[in-house]
């Protein structure tokens, strides 16, 4: 299982192929964008999220409902590409006339610079265009189609803020998932506690005034699990090691843990562990979950908890310094477009990469090239490990 984005942040259209998915499983595109609204939405969202409208069509790989195990390929529009057609366009321009709106100032903490020395261009719009956090709805739309293979197969998984600019978010760990999601879903910061809720919105409001920006800590949990559910045998299957990788390549995000995370560096190992226990409706489980769900590089059949650090978004509308490529003369970086605070939108892309590598996981694992033999398997291997 895989996926493939392609588009650029002001280009046609964002394009997403999604290999590996059963046959015969059911897929509705309302599923897909909900997602992709969820994502557009949160305190301290710019302008652009009042001008794009991300809905998805479905070009290939589902028939009347349901998947045909061929690649899915889903398009989201870009309804603003009409303003930037002679700036994206793919028609070859004329030898005297000028591109407009080039970048030649490179802008701190992107990937502008970088990327520019690395392919050649001069025109760093060639860069910021796919570098850009757009891309992260194509992202969202390959998850969409993963957290409706989970669900289907009694997983759920929400992603929520923890933190936003230094302040902490109440943590709820006996608090049941469908709380968790409807909960977030009416906080318009995506977090579980209401009073540190407004003070994360005034603390956007106060770097937005100030033309600055802040970053935080999103949080995915996952329930429904099975034990087992990766590798100890080689380094590439662990599964937490793909999950931290794929948190950590989603666009400003700097940092993962799992359960206690870092902590458990301050502690002693009576205070981290989890003790093991048994009876007979669920067979085993952990008396506590500091491990996040994690031992050995597999589930333990405990809630999946993982935490991603996402810095303060780099485009501010007080720029910091840089210097033109072309005169390398000092100037004020370029601004594009951007949000005060993106934390409660990236909550959202961090539980759709998270439900990818989930479900992706159980697909190596299990027969996978027709859906209900899937879930005919991975419901005996759950009732195995349970009298085990």
């Amino acid at each position: 299982m895989r996926y493939l984005t392609a588009g650029e942040s002001h280009g046609k259209q964002l394009t997403t192929i999604v290999e590996g998915i059963p046959s015969n499983m059911p897929l509705n595109k309302d599923n897909i964008n909900e997602s992709l609204l969820r994502r557009q939405k949160g305190h301290g969202r710019g302008k652009r999220m009042q001008i794009e409208k991300d809905l998805v069509t479905v070009a290939g790989g589902v028939r009347h409902g349901y998947t045909l195990g061929s690649p899915i390929a889903l398009v989201i529009h870009n309804d603003d590409f009409k303003h930037w057609e002679d700036i994206m366009g793919d028609d070859p321009i004329e030898t005297d006339q000028k591109i407009r709106r080039t970048v030649t100032r490179p802008r701190p903490g992107h990937a502008d610079l970088n990327g520019a020395l690395k392919y050649g261009h001069r025109d760093m719009r060639n860069i910021l265009e796919r570098s850009s956090a757009r891309e992260t709805a194509a992202r969202v739309a390959a998850g969409a189609v993963a957290k409706t293979l989970l669900r289907q197969l009694d997983i759920e998984i929400v992603g929520y803020v923890r933190e936003i600019a230094g302040i902490n978010a109440e943590e709820y760990p006996d608090m049941n998932m469908q709380d968790r999601q409807s909960i977030s879903e009416e906080s318009p910061v995506r977090t579980l506690d209401p009073e540190a809720g407004q003070k994360m919105m005034d603390a956007i409001d106060q770097a937005k005034k100030e033309g600055d920006s802040i970053g935080g800590v999103c949080e995915v949990y996952v329930e429904g699990m099975p034990a087992g559910v990766g590798s100890y045998v080689h380094y590439d299957r662990k599964l937490d090691a793909r999950i931290a990788g794929a948190v950590s390549s989603i666009n400003a995000f700097k940092g993962v843990e799992f359960g206690i995370g870092f902590e458990a560096a301050r502690k002693n190992g009576s205070e981290v562990h989890d003790e093991i226990a048994w009876n007979q409706e669920e067979g085993y489980y952990r008396k506590t979950n500091r491990l996040g769900g994690f031992e050995g590089g597999m589930t333990t059949g405990m809630p999946i908890v993982v935490k991603g650090v996402m810095k303060p978004i780099p485009t501010l509308y007080k720029p910091l310094q840089s210097v033109d490529i072309e005169t390398k003369e000092p100037f004020n970086a370029s601004i594009e477009r951007s949000d005060s605070c993106a934390v409660p939108a990236a909550a959202v892309v961090m539980e759709h990469v998270v439900a990818f590598e989930v479900a992706k996981a159980l697909l190596e694992q299990f027969p996978h090239d027709q859906f209900p033999k899937l879930k005919q398997a991975i419901d005996q291997y759950r009732e195995e490990i349970r009298c085990f």
